[in-house]
């Protein structure tokens, strides 16, 4: 798995207001993302990135199911809650 390329710098339009007395440019910055990943290429190997992103998938993967069991312990508890149904 690759990291994703850093997007370069742009500076952000500029519109004068009524009454700017001198000329100010913000520049965009690139998404924290996008420089977290740069900098994980540059200080970890490729093993330690791929570990890295392997425990991160599981942590998502635990907390989808979590989420799963709750929803059914929502619906059995509605289920058991309801009673007989009439015949």
């Amino acid at each position: 798995m690759q990291a994703s390329p850093v997007r370069p710098i742009r500076p952000a339009p500029f519109t004068p207001s009524a009454g700017s007395a001198r000329l100010v440019r913000a520049h965009a910055l690139p998404a924290v993302t996008d420089a977290l990943r740069a900098m994980e290429s540059l200080l970890l190997g490729v093993g330690q990135r791929t570990a890295r992103r392997n425990a991160w998938t599981a942590v998502l993967e635990d907390r989808r199911r979590a989420k799963d069991r709750v929803e059914a312990q929502h619906v059995l508890e509605a289920v058991a809650g309801r009673g007989p149904a009439a015949t």
